[in-house]
């Protein structure tokens, strides 16, 4: 695994291919409320980019072009808040994307456990540590530990997508899967404009 770490944006010159997983640390779950501090990137190759943010530190040019390259495939393990969270500091909802804990869902109906840490286990045979995931991300100086967890996030997420994609396509539900990626962003602004879980729009 290599880490590299960097301030406020991507440097130039970083590529990622055709997909990029990413993940985000924050200082909580209320994306209104709780800063945007890390996200971190990886195409798949044993490599994961972190990019720090300070507050207010919010321009990013070169990750919000990532984020919107309708060419680049974005890969996340519940992109429902990872989108909203990017939309609220970055401005720009990312797509396309792929969201694991969505193509685990689908397939995996015999089971209630979709996390991410179950799911590199079951799967890949790999397991995560979650000691830092409540650790403080707002410092200034990130530890060595919170760097090696954040990297974690996102160096299995195109591996995981291949054994879901494997899945979905033997319960024959690649296609709703795909619809369900579609409307992620959507689902993500309907979360940032109000309307949470009690006040879901589909309801009678």
């Amino acid at each position: 695994m290599t880490i590299q770490l960097h301030e406020g944006d991507l440097p130039d010159g970083v590529r990622f291919g055709a997909s990029v997983a990413i993940d985000t640390e924050a200082m909580g779950l209320n994306p209104h409320r709780d800063r945007l501090c890390v996200v971190q990137l990886s195409s798949g190759d044993g490599t994961a980019h972190l990019v720090q943010f300070r507050r207010g530190q919010y321009t990013a040019p070169r990750l919000r072009a990532l984020l919107a390259d309708p060419d680049t495939l974005k890969i996340f393990h519940f992109g429902r808040f990872d989108i909203a969270l990017l939309a609220q500091y970055l401005d720009v909802y990312a797509r396309p994307v792929y969201c694991t804990k969505i193509a685990a869902k689908l397939t995996r109906t015999f089971t209630d456990r979709h996390g991410l840490r179950d799911l590199c286990r079951e799967l890949l045979g790999v397991e995560l540590s979650k000691q830092q995931q409540t650790s403080d991300w707002g410092q200034t100086m990130l530890t060595p530990e919170q760097m090696s967890y954040a990297a974690s996030d996102v160096l299995h997420l195109h591996a995981l997508k291949e054994k879901l994609d494997t899945l979905l396509a033997r319960e024959d539900r690649a296609a709703l899967a795909a619809a369900c990626f579609e409307f992620l962003p959507t689902r993500a602004a309907l979360d940032l404009h109000g309307w949470l879980d009690n006040l879901d729009v589909f309801n009678h």
